[in-house]
């Protein structure tokens, strides 16, 4: 009856079972897996965020396959303050970055075919490749002080099945960027064998200033066919509004084809709502304000993490953006184990490193999301029990 991409496996794994049957108890659990902006704790400014909804102009309905215009020339704005220039004609308004990959995935791959994902990376993926029959393969990021991709272990990953690359800039959950002469590789080996490439930068303006970092957006990649993704969940909080964009940019043949074929592809769809489209230009104008509060909560997370675990066998790895941190566990550390009796006994609950595949050694994830009360505390109850 139903279909080969639904047939997952709905047996829930021990440590939620765990975490169920605790929240069933009233058991107050500290979660340090937060990811949602929303239920973190932070002032938005609401006044100034649901002013621009009280619009007669949301009444009326006119649908542009690429998205209003005016919303896609309030996001051309926001790239030139980051001298990144690019044009309204360039830039494809969908109702959140899952739904873009979608469209991406139907433009550029026939089913079975394959898309390159970094390893560790996000676990949607694996959900998103099979809905769009889809292949999905791995390339690896290795970690010396800093994540890196690895040349030779990417070049070992291409066949000729390959049509995408998805690059996470910064990763989740190592929080690495796509540095500029990993850029210039990956470019070359592109066009060598004709692969789109896919950046995703949800996290993009959540960087940990460090002039070593030398961070690039792929927003104006003009080397190969490149599809940027950006969207209000993460730039500004608000995954409720639910509205998210590509820039397509590369050599100007393969963009026109390209967006040729995608605007068929989302005015099929057409599910960008109206009044988020309409207040978008007023809703950009307040990054700045919401993104100071919540730069600052990860900024001051990631550094209890650290003061907490010096002198300790527990390691955080070294992050350059985004809202998460991982931190590793001594060698011999049965890492499901580890993490479902923290959860057990001191009532902390976090993400075992499998979760996002990373395969080497035992890791823990952290969400600096978190309120900085139960980060701190949640950090120290790790330590203890580590001890």
């Amino acid at each position: 009856m139903f279909s080969h991409r639904t047939n997952w496996s709905f047996t829930s794994n021990p440590l939620m079972s765990t975490l169920h049957a605790l929240k069933e108890k009233k058991v107050e659990i500290l979660d340090l897996t937060e990811s949602n902006p929303t239920h973190a704790g932070f002032c938005y400014p609401a006044k100034e965020i649901l002013f621009p909804l009280n619009s007669v102009k949301n009444l009326d309905y006119r649908p542009e396959p690429l998205g209003d215009v005016k919303a896609r020339q309030a996001i051309c704005a926001m790239y030139a303050r980051e001298k990144i220039f690019v044009n309204p004609d360039q830039v494809i308004l969908a109702s959140s970055s899952s739904e873009a990959y979608s469209f991406l995935f139907r433009l550029l791959l026939n089913p079975k075919e394959t898309v390159l994902f970094p390893r560790p990376s996000y676990p949607l993926f694996d959900f998103l490749a099979q809905l769009n029959d889809v292949s999905m393969e791995s390339y690896p990021l290795v970690y010396h002080d800093l994540w890196e991709l690895n040349e030779e272990k990417f070049k070992a990953a291409i066949h000729k099945n390959i049509k995408a690359v998805v690059v996470v800039n910064p990763n989740n959950p190592t929080g690495s960027f796509i540095k500029e002469d990993e850029l210039t590789r990956l470019n070359q080996l592109c066009r060598e064998h004709k692969i789109a490439l896919i950046s995703d930068e949800v996290f993009w303006d959540y960087r940990f200033e460090d002039e070593k970092v030398k961070a690039k957006s792929l927003a104006g990649n003009k080397d190969v066919l490149t599809f940027t993704l950006g969207g209000l969940s993460k730039s500004l909080g608000l995954p409720q509004m639910k509205l998210s964009w590509v820039v397509v940019s590369g050599p100007s043949d393969d963009v026109k084809k390209a967006l040729q074929r995608l605007e068929i592809i989302v005015d099929t769809y057409l599910s960008v709502n109206t009044p988020s489209q309409n207040a978008l230009p007023a809703w950009l104008s307040l990054k700045g304000k919401i993104q100071k509060e919540i730069i600052g909560r990860l900024q001051k997370n990631l550094k209890i993490l650290h003061e907490l675990c010096a002198g300790t066998v527990l390691k955080p790895l070294n992050v350059e953006g985004g809202w998460y941190a991982i931190l590793q566990l001594p060698e011999g550390i049965c890492e499901e184990s580890w993490v479902l009796e923290l959860l057990a006994k001191h009532h902390v609950f976090v993400h075992p490193g499998y979760f996002f595949d990373l395969d080497a050694g035992a890791h823990v994830i952290v969400s600096l999301l978190s309120p900085e009360d139960v980060f701190k505390e949640g950090i120290k109850r790790i330590v203890g029990h580590h001890v």
